[in-house]
């Protein structure tokens, strides 16, 4: 059972001058049983913490890329009961934390006491429910803090100063501070008013805060890592895990991308 909360992490990433790498990936695709290789292969290529999706029918907040993984690991009988199995069989081999990344439906309809509860148990640190707002989340952190799994919270560019108190008050581990408007997906270039979105919820919180939608390329994560504490990419890494399903060398190709955007968390 992981014990370890993720706010050390960004501390001790801190002070080597570096920001955190946060990869998501959609679990069952390509495969289920691929998975544990996928985690070692983050892991292995510098991937500070990892978000592992939950495959659900409609996911809003995705964009093309993500949906198509969610949908194909659907289609190969991906539930939330087999990702939580294979994570569990798993996560004792990894140093690095895992977060659950899912929408509220499938956690409801698998109730959502069992779900913290089991969730722990299969090695998630953290979850972040991308549907649930701060002020609808009562019942979903009462049990979040009971098994100590760290709830994570979502801000945009429209969050109100109301908002970003509220996500301040009742998240952990770091707020997830979301680009830009619209849905996940790959773009040449990060907002221009980025900064400003990052210092204005600074002034309000504490935790670490990780930018993402739309970071894909390694001079994405550079600029993040100077005015935040961690960068997410996922829909290029998703696209990539697709691609590269049925080559040989997958783990090659991969692994060279994510050691280019780990090198770029170097803070300078």
């Amino acid at each position: 059972m992981r014990t370890e909360r993720l706010e050390p992490v960004f501390e001790r990433l801190k002070a080597r001058g570096e920001a955190a790498l946060i990869a998501y990936i959609t679990a069952g695709d390509p495969s289920l049983e691929r998975l544990p290789d996928v985690l070692h292969l983050l892991q292995d290529s510098g991937v500070d913490i990892v978000e592992v999706g939950f495959p659900f029918s409609d996911p809003l907040a995705d964009g093309p890329v993500i949906q198509a993984a969610m949908h194909r690991a659907l289609q190969h009988g991906t539930t939330l009961p087999r990702v939580l199995e294979a994570v569990s069989q798993v996560s004792g081999d990894l140093t690095i934390p895992l977060i659950a990344f899912t929408y509220y439906n499938p956690v409801q309809r698998y109730g959502v006491e069992r779900f913290a509860r089991d969730a722990l148990q299969a090695g998630f640190t953290a979850c972040l429910m991308t549907d649930l707002p701060p002020d609808e989340a009562d019942e979903w952190l009462y049990y979040a803090r009971r098994y100590a799994l760290q709830p994570i919270f979502l801000l945009t560019p429209t969050s109100t100063t109301e908002r970003i108190r509220l996500v301040a008050e009742r998240g952990q581990g770091f707020i997830y501070c979301v680009s830009r408007t619209g849905v996940t997906g790959a773009r040449d270039q990060l907002p221009p008013d980025l900064p400003d979105l990052v210092a204005r919820i600074r002034e309000h919180s504490s935790l670490p805060i990780a930018v993402g939608f739309g970071v894909s390329k390694p001079q994405h994560v550079r600029q993040i890592a100077q005015i935040a504490d961690g960068a997410v990419v996922g829909s290029q890494l998703v696209r990539y895990l697709h691609e590269f399903a049925d080559s040989p060398h997958w783990r090659t190709a991969i692994g060279e991308y994510l050691r280019g955007l780990k090198i770029a968390t170097k803070i300078r």
